[in-house]
């Protein structure tokens, strides 16, 4: 098999490409990335794109249909996107370009160049804000923010695109935690952990209330292998929240999580903080069903010590770690500063 990962130098992509390597070792591999956090390394003992077998840095918004037929593309999988709330606030117009636009296009090329897979990272964050009760599939859609309105728009049209040939899968992915050779820190978990590790704080920005439910990076590629190879008797078009019930947490019971495993840690929620209304709690029944056999292996624990021995590693020890380049909107907004990239986020000449 020979498939395409866009957005492979980031976050998931780079703990993807070796856990793909790991279980399919004669799969070919094809990286295609803008490469804005190329320069992230967190502690890798190498390169992690020397694990591909080609690698294209470019912007997925001018992909054109000659990467997938000159790589005789049979999977892509799409990683790639401006990838979290802050950024997409800031960069509203881009996000939709980016995240909603440039999705549906490959996915028509994927289609119209012969791919038979096309596995799209989608986000549970597209419950927005919603009551106790966990959301299905087939809950109501209440998208708050730039990021998760890109999700539920793509969603939608892929959903049209499917069939003919073209297996599509959109794994509506729990937040991401855990580490990876690019750790970002813009991320509730791995905030929490990279405030207690330098500084023995842990500081909540909002009342502490809102339920999310998360999923370790690793167990993420996970759930990418097993949408390589699902059955095609589950359809052309299949959307499933991508997690653990074992994972649905309030956003305070992270941190005392946290001040549990590393001891000594104080935790201090900001009373005066405006409601956060993104809250939700999340059923993946369906993905259990599904994918007995890719089901997440990482518990909350576990994911915590690994995140503490990962920063511990780095002698990691920055308190003022939110405004540094482990933050994703940082980086992007520094690049602005250097005249690097232009208002709409290309490389500028």
């Amino acid at each position: 098999m020979r498939i395409l990962i866009t957005g492979n130098m980031g976050y998931v992509g780079s703990y993807l490409v070796q856990h793909l390597r790991s279980v399919l070792p004669d799969l070919s591999i094809v990286g295609y990335d803008m490469g804005y956090f190329a320069h992230c390394l967190t502690n890798a003992a190498c390169l992690p794109e020397h694990r591909v077998d080609l690698q294209y840095f470019a912007d997925i918004r001018t992909i054109s249909a000659d990467i997938l037929t000159n790589n005789k593309i049979d999977a892509v999988v799409h990683l790639a996107a401006i990838s979290n709330d802050p950024m997409g606030k800031t960069y509203e117009d881009v996000t939709l370009d980016v995240n909603y636009r440039s999705s549906v296009r490959l996915a028509r090329l994927a289609k119209e160049t012969g791919v038979q897979s096309f596995i799209f990272a989608s986000s549970c964050s597209m419950y927005g804000s919603a009551d106790d009760s966990a959301k299905t599939e087939t809950s109501p859609l209440n998208p708050l923010t730039a990021y998760a309105r890109s999700k539920v728009n793509t969603e939608k049209e892929l959903k049209e695109i499917a069939g003919d040939g073209l297996k599509v899968t959109c794994l509506r992915f729990a937040t991401a935690c855990g580490m990876s050779d690019r750790l970002r820190l813009d991320l509730v978990l791995n905030d929490f952990v990279a405030g207690a590790v330098a500084s023995k704080k842990i500081t909540i920005l909002s009342d502490g209330t809102p339920w999310r439910p998360l999923i370790n990076v690793k167990d993420m590629a996970l759930a990418i292998e097993w949408a390589l190879s699902r059955p095609t008797d589950l359809g052309a078009f299949v959307a499933v929240n991508t997690g653990s019930d074992r994972w649905n947490y309030q956003v305070r019971e992270l941190a005392e999580a946290a001040a549990e495993v590393i001891p000594g840690v104080e935790v201090s929620i900001n009373t005066n903080a405006e409601p956060d209304k993104r809250s939700y709690r999340v059923d993946f029944s369906l993905f259990k069903q599904i994918a007995p056999h890719h089901q997440p292996r990482y518990d909350l624990t576990a994911t915590i010590r690994e995140l503490q021995e990962g920063l511990e590693a780095m002698r990691f020890s920055d308190p003022n770690f939110r405004n540094s380049y482990f933050m994703r909107l940082k980086v992007l907004n520094r690049f602005r500063e250097l005249n690097l990239l232009t208002p709409e986020l290309n490389w500028a000449k």
